[in-house]
């Protein structure tokens, strides 16, 4: 949707060069994925990330799928030419969805509970979709399939791996069922260590594993009084009013993972923007979804993720201001900590 150098209306239009210029930074930087997102403000994640994919050697691409607005077995063909042409540069990422407003705008009108019970349904077609070999059927509640053998099929084999979160009782449920990397989005490690050994258990019950990963900001600088200093700078210019419409378009959401986010951020009617070392929410003044990040030196913020991988998080999706200068620096300040290691970063762009 663009990009900018302080929170507010992007200064940096996304065109071809720009996203190219993103996305080859990141893959020098070190980053393994880049996630590619969905929403009405965005410009369309499968289109955006073929048109980049040539410009790039190893970076793969975290493209959303969007359970309600393409058949399941469409989804799968879609992603199995990309991950084709690509060579096996493709992961899924299922986003439910958490703003009805924006749902309904795209004539989508189930609640909360049934978007999840759909999302699974999806995330099995698009499964058998991808491994079956001969023709097969489907008949549930949300989809019905007659007959069908795909092809391409994917380039990974057996199949790309399904990234997915959900902080809700229903979300919580097809995680554990259908996901094989579960996300968070960025909280204090206490939260935290209490989701994974949850979810640990859930899955364990029904005989799966899971892998976990983590999206969050990040403001990387050589010091850490250049990090804060940069930190401050992001928010310095929010206008007053702009809070009053962050609250109305929160209370509009049926999003659990966004109520925890804004749960973090203000207690006892307080506004509380350091939560934790070098965890800080001031993002979340003038955002929606994850408005975390890790503030800091490169060794600071090398350190906070490493506490989160012992918790045992293996994956990050991190994004900063602008997503260029960000990721250099990234690679530049924190990267060298992890050299060898087989923690994930993903550049969220």
């Amino acid at each position: 949707m663009g990009d900018s150098e302080i929170i507010g209306p992007p200064t940096r239009q996304p065109t071809l060069d720009y996203l190219e210029k993103i996305v080859t930074t990141a893959e020098d930087a070190g980053f393994t994925f880049a996630l590619v997102p969905v929403g009405s403000a965005c410009q369309d994640a499968w289109l955006s990330a073929a048109a980049v994919a040539g410009r790039t050697r190893s970076l793969k691409f975290l493209i959303a799928m969007r359970p309600g607005f393409v058949a399941p077995t469409v989804a799968a063909k879609m992603s199995n030419t990309l991950d084709q042409l690509t060579r096996g540069r493709v992961l899924i990422n299922i986003v439910t969805g958490g703003y009805p407003a924006e749902l309904e705008a795209d004539g989508d009108f189930l609640d909360h509970d049934e978007r999840y019970e759909r999302t699974q349904e999806f995330m099995q077609v698009v499964r058998k979709a991808w491994t079956e070999e001969k023709r097969w059927n489907h008949e549930s509640k949300y989809y019905k399939v007659q007959g069908a053998r795909l092809f391409p099929k994917p380039y990974q084999q057996p199949c790309p791996p399904f990234y997915f979160g959900g902080a809700s009782e229903a979300g919580k449920r097809v995680g554990a069922e259908e996901a094989d990397v579960y996300l968070l989005w960025a909280e204090t490690q206490a939260m935290v260590r209490e989701r994974i050994e949850d979810m640990r258990k859930r899955a364990a019950e029904l005989g799966r594993t899971l892998r976990f990963g983590m999206r969050l900001h990040v403001v990387v600088r050589e010091t850490e009084e250049e990090a804060w200093a940069a930190a401050d700078e992001l928010i310095s210019d929010i206008p007053e009013q702009l809070e009053a419409v962050m609250q109305k378009i929160h209370s509009r959401t049926d999003s659990e993972g966004e109520r925890r986010q804004q749960q973090m951020r203000t207690s006892d009617g307080k506004e509380k923007l350091l939560i934790g070392p070098n965890l800080w929410t001031g993002i979340g003044k003038a955002r929606v979804g994850v408005g975390t990040a890790l503030v800091g030196s490169g060794e600071n913020v090398a350190r906070r993720l490493q506490e989160y991988a012992d918790i045992g998080l293996d994956t990050f999706i991190l994004s900063g201001y602008p997503h260029l200068e960000e990721a250099e620096r990234f690679g530049k300040y924190v990267m060298p900590y992890f050299a060898g290691k087989k923690t994930e970063s993903a550049a969220a762009a």
